[in-house]
C-alpha cells in the first residue's frame, strides 16, 4: 500500500509475559494496528522485565511477537529508588524543586535507556509517527522531547504525586496529539495543563472477551473449605492498589456477617497476603484461567484509588459481572456511573452494604447484565482500532 504508515510505539516493557496497564495497552493496540494493511508497526522498550529493578532480562534486540517488531535496548543502571525518594522528599516536604532536579528523579525512576532515546534521535525521519505510552517514564519524557512534531501520546494520567512536576508541562502541551482512556482523565489533565488546544480524542482500549467453558476452576471447585460466592481482584497485589485494604474488609466482613464471601487474588504479589480459608491467592494464571474465575465470581473488585483506566474492570464486567470499585477513583466511579453496574466504596461499612447488595441473585443479575452491555457498547476492539487509526492518520505530519 503506497499510503503505509510507519508508526513505533514507545513504552518502559513489552512482551506477552509483561502484566501491566501500560504495557497491556501497548501490546493490545499496537498487534491491532498491526493486522491492519496502512501501518508497519513496531515497538522501542527496555531489556527489563522487573519494573521495581529494571534489571536487563531479555537478550535479543531485534524480535517479531504476533507480527510487531520489537526493538530493545539495554537499561544503563538499574532503578535507584534511593535517589528518587530523596529528590521526593526534598520537592514535596522541602518545597525545593527545579528542571533539573525533576529530570534527574525520573532518570532514577527508569528504566534508563539512552539508546532507546539516541535511536529516536538518529532515525526520526524513518518513520510517520512516534507514540509514547503512560507519562511516568524515562522513555517517554526524554524520547518525546526528540520528535515533538511527530509524538503522539497516551499518558494513562490520573491524580497521583509524580504528575505535579513541572517537567511535565512541556510533553503535555507540545507532543502533536493525544489519546485519553476516559472522559475523567482529558478533564483531569486540561484542568492541570491547560493543554485543550492540543488535537484530541477519548478512546479507551478494545475489550475482547473469549469464549470460555462456565464449569469452576478446578483449584477452587476442589476447595471445600472456600465458599461458593466469591469476589475476584485480578492484576498487581499490592498495597498501594488498595489490596490490603481489600483483605482487610474481606476477613472483617466474614467476622461481621453469617454468609462468608471469599476473595479470589489473581496475578504477581508484592505484599503479604493473609493466610485465611477465605481468601485464595492463585498467583499469575493463563488468559483462558482468569476468564474462568472471573465467571465464577459474584463480583469484579478494584480497590485502588489511583486508575487512569482498568483493563481488568472492564475484563470483569465484560463476562457479565457487576462490579465493585473505589469511590476515590473517579475513573473507576465514571464507569459505575455511566453503566449503572456495581456499587463503589470508600469506607468497610460502604464495602459491607456494597457486597450484601450485589449477593442479591435478582440485583446481580441485572447488574451483570448491564456491565456486559457497556463494555460491548463502549469497548469493541474493531472499534477502538479504527478510531486510534483515524485519528493518527488524520493528524501525521504529511511529508
Amino acid at each position: 500500500m503506497a499510503d503505509k504508515k510507519r508508526i513505533a510505539f514507545i513504552n518502559q516493557r513489552y512482551g506477552e509475559e509483561v502484566l501491566g496497564g501500560s504495557e497491556t495497552y501497548t501490546r493490545e493496540t499496537a498487534e491491532a494496528l498491526a493486522k491492519r494493511d496502512d501501518f508497519e508497526v513496531e515497538v522501542l522498550t527496555s531489556k527489563a522485565l522487573d519494573f521495581k529493578t529494571w534489571a536487563n532480562h531479555y537478550d535479543k534486540d531485534v524480535e517479531t511477537i504476533n507480527g510487531v517488531t520489537v526493538r530493545r535496548y539495554k537499561t544503563d543502571k538499574n532503578r535507584n529508588r534511593v535517589v528518587q525518594r530523596s529528590l521526593q522528599i526534598l520537592m514535596n516536604v522541602f518545597s525545593i524543586t527545579s528542571p533539573g532536579l525533576e529530570e534527574k528523579r525520573l532518570k532514577a525512576r527508569g528504566p534508563y535507556t539512552p539508546d532507546l532515546v539516541e535511536y529516536i534521535k538518529e532515525h526520526k525521519d524513518e518513520y510517520d509517527a512516534f507514540i509514547f505510552v503512560t507519562y511516568m517514564y524515562y522513555p517517554t519524557y526524554f524520547g518525546a522531547r526528540e520528535v515533538y512534531d511527530k509524538a503522539f501520546f497516551v499518558p494513562t494520567a490520573h491524580n497521583e504525586e509524580p504528575i505535579y512536576m513541572g517537567i511535565y508541562k512541556e510533553l503535555f502541551n507540545n507532543v502533536k496529539g493525544i489519546i485519553y482512556l476516559t472522559e475523567e482523565e482529558k478533564k483531569f489533565v486540561n484542568m492541570q495543563f491547560k493543554n485543550s488546544a492540543v488535537p484530541s480524542i477519548v478512546n479507551g482500549m478494545g475489550i475482547r472477551i473469549p469464549t470460555t467453558d462456565d464449569t469452576p476452576l478446578e483449584t477452587l471447585k476442589n476447595d471445600e473449605k472456600f465458599p461458593d460466592k466469591y469476589i475476584i481482584f485480578c492484576g498487581r497485589i499490592e498495597e498501594n492498589k488498595g489490596c490490603k485494604m481489600l483483605t482487610d474488609h474481606v476477613i472483617r466482613y466474614n467476622k461481621d456477617n453469617e454468609e462468608r464471601i471469599g476473595l479470589v487474588l489473581t496475578g504477581k504479589s508484592s505484599m503479604t497476603i493473609p493466610e485465611d480459608e477465605n481468601i485464595k491467592y492463585l498467583g499469575f494464571v493463563s488468559d483462558e484461567d482468569k476468564f474462568k474465575a472471573m465467571k465464577g465470581s459474584f463480583a469484579i473488585c478494584v480497590p485502588s484509588a489511583y486508575e487512569s483506566f482498568s483493563i481488568t474492570l472492564l475484563e470483569g464486567m465484560g463476562c457479565g459481572k457487576p462490579a465493585l470499585v473505589n469511590a476515590k477513583s473517579e475513573v473507576l466511579k465514571g464507569h459505575i456511573e455511566r453503566s449503572g453496574a456495581g456499587e463503589t466504596f470508600e469506607t468497610y461499612e460502604e464495602f459491607e452494604k456494597g457486597v450484601r447488595k450485589l449477593l442479591n441473585e435478582d440485583i446481580n443479575r441485572e447488574l451483570g447484565s448491564r456491565a456486559k452491555q457497556y463494555v460491548e457498547d463502549n469497548y469493541s476492539p474493531e472499534h477502538a482500532a479504527e478510531a486510534f487509526a483515524g485519528f493518527i492518520k488524520e493528524n501525521i505530519k504529511e511529508k
